[in-house]
């Protein structure tokens, strides 16, 4: 069994990551369906080039997308976690929640289970004051574990980093203020 996890939940360990998950983080970043709501698959070259940009957010701000492995069987199944969103947006910079899984895992809880861990680190250890997701409005999936977590709607936008004749352009963004959490909990 790994160690040194930075968040534990019934079934996932959550943790920095490792020289091991570069293979299988490079294969989900190149599937088709994985990659789906993003402008494009990513290289072997970009996933190892985006693993070392986490490890300096980590660096910088104490939290980030945290390599989530599955308890049961020791095996990593993506990540999960919080990370600073810097594109030109009235509401950036700003810490957002996300997650990216191997479809394996894919309809099991695990990324509303992780990332319902994050949301409380994030707001116990990091004292963020509100944390934000977004996807693009047709990424169903994402927006119920959004809704799962208790984020609340705040408004569509259009992805500045994104063709706008894409269908991925419209966006959604959710967020949950500190307070909004303290009531609900």
């Amino acid at each position: 069994m790994k160690t040194g996890y930075s968040i534990t939940t019934q079934r996932l360990g959550l943790r920095r990551w490792s020289g091991e998950d570069l293979l299988p983080f490079a294969e989900m970043n190149r599937n088709p369906e994985v990659m789906r709501y993003f402008p494009k698959k990513l290289s072997g070259r970009e996933t190892e080039d985006f693993i070392g940009a986490i490890e300096k957010h980590f660096d910088n701000y104490g939290y980030g997308l945290y390599a989530a492995d599955l308890l049961e069987k020791g095996v990593f199944i993506g990540f999960i976690g919080l990370y600073t969103a810097t594109f030109e947006s009235d509401f950036t910079p700003c810490p957002e929640i996300g997650w990216r899984l191997d479809p394996r895992y894919w309809g099991k809880g695990y990324a509303t289970e992780g990332a319902a861990a994050c949301l409380a680190k994030g707001f116990s250890s990091f004292s963020l004051r509100e944390i934000f997701s977004f996807t693009s409005r047709i990424n169903k999936p994402s927006i119920a574990v959004m809704k799962k977590i208790g984020l609340h709607y705040r408004k569509s936008f259009s992805h500045p980093r994104i063709t706008e004749s894409s269908e991925l352009c419209p966006h959604v963004l959710y967020s949950l203020r500190k307070e909004e959490y303290a009531s609900a909990n």
